[in-house]
């Protein structure tokens, strides 16, 4: 990256948003799908919640790698055949029921989003300037958060009123489409790594301790997104309100498009803490309507306060990590920190879908509070008190 320019919206940068919004919506288009499916046809949440937490161990386990390889292979062919990959084993998930071969099926689904999430991150966070670091993540944040939380949307959608194959069918055309895309986008500049098998190399690149508080921190909140995402139709059919459950994904949406370019500057303007405790306290807002709702007004409103944290907390942890490393290792930090929300994802479906079997979907939306409260706790005793780290991107030697 020419730290130069100043210019964040070239061609390359679009194209790359672009793909990145419609590969996360595929996808996400199956993370609320899968469960609600599963959950529907065996009648068990845990089983529902098992076919989120295969695809974000699989996810997990694959970053490692892809953080090394990185800077081994040709991106461009890699992002192709990926592509590729997603988009017919989404399509041989059509007219299946076998939970084992679903199950395998997911495997490969999380395989092809770990590979390609660190892979546009990392061509992303390339080409931006430093000095819009921020602001870039956030815009690039956006079309990854606006297809998290669409797809949920659209997939429950075309689920009460179509069919679970439908949904695979608009699923492996959106990959399809990225796939398309994926041709228009040059190779990128190789970073400084090494370019031959080097002794202790996979290790430099699989793992930076210094990225590790943030994408701790980032796993306490998408632990709660977790159940947001598989558990919340099940809630609405609990307070027969699941109508509206559309709906609550479509403000959480809305309030992301208007905050995540506002939080990106105020990131590279003033620093990280005073977006955290706003966003995150607005979070915990959220859950505990979630936790008290029985009607279509109190879901929306709590829609809306949990967009806003979601829309802001989680870009500003990605920025941090990838600032505060070496220019070489973004990639590694892009690879962590979608691996530990991978690891939050599958704590809260499983977790909170085993718990959902003993208590209702309530409860586990107001227990849920408790890890956004230690994520304000860890925040400040280990990270929000380092001076040297409350600086913004433009600011950071990169």
């Amino acid at each position: 990256m020419n730290d130069s320019s100043s210019r964040l919206w070239t061609k390359q940068f679009v194209a790359i948003v672009m793909m990145a919004f419609l590969f996360f919506l595929s996808l996400q288009l199956l993370t609320a799908g899968y469960p609600a499916f599963i959950t529907e046809v065996k009648n068990n949440p845990t089983e529902g919640g098992l076919m989120t937490t295969v695809f974000m161990l699989a996810a997990i386990f694959t970053r490692p790698l892809i953080g090394y390889l990185i800077h081994q292979v040709n991106i461009k062919l890699l992002s192709v055949l990926s592509f590729a990959f997603v988009a017919i084993t989404v399509g041989l998930s059509y007219g299946q029921e076998s939970i084992p071969f679903l199950i395998l099926l997911r495997i490969f689904h999380g395989i092809g989003f770990g590979i390609m999430s660190t892979v546009l991150a990392t061509m992303a966070t390339n080409i931006i300037p430093k000095k819009k670091l921020g602001e870039g993540i956030g815009y690039y944040g956006l079309a990854t958060s606006v297809g998290t939380s669409m797809g949920p949307m659209l997939g429950l959608a075309v689920l009460q009123y179509f069919s679970f194959n439908l949904l695979l069918i608009i699923s492996a055309l959106l990959a399809v489409i990225t796939l398309i895309l994926s041709f228009t986008i040059k190779k990128p500049q190789p970073t400084a790594a090494p370019k031959k098998m080097e002794k202790g190399s996979f290790k430099k690149y699989a793992f930076d301790k210094t990225a590790f508080v943030p994408c701790i921190l980032t796993a306490f909140f998408t632990i709660t997104l977790g159940g947001v995402i598989s558990f919340l139709r099940e809630l609405g059919k609990e307070e027969n309100i699941s109508g509206s459950v559309s709906l609550f994904f479509l403000v959480m949406a809305i309030v992301m498009v208007v905050a995540r370019p506002i939080s990106g500057r105020l990131f590279d303007t003033f620093g990280h803490k005073l977006i955290i405790y706003p966003s995150t306290i607005s979070g915990i807002i959220g859950l505990f309507l979630l936790a008290i709702t029985h009607n279509s007004w109190m879901l929306i409103l709590a829609g809306l306060f949990y967009g806003i944290a979601y829309g802001t907390v989680t870009p500003t942890l990605q920025a941090i990590a990838v600032s505060i490393v070496a220019k070489d290792k973004q990639g590694t930090a892009n690879a962590m920190y979608f691996s530990s929300m991978d690891l939050g994802m599958a704590i809260g479906s499983t977790g909170l879908g085993l718990l959902a079997s003993y208590t209702g979907y309530h409860f586990i939306y107001g227990f849920s509070i408790v890890c956004l409260v230690a994520l304000l706790i860890v925040y400040t005793l280990l990270f929000g008190r380092k001076k040297s780290l409350d600086v913004s991107p433009a600011t950071q030697n990169m």
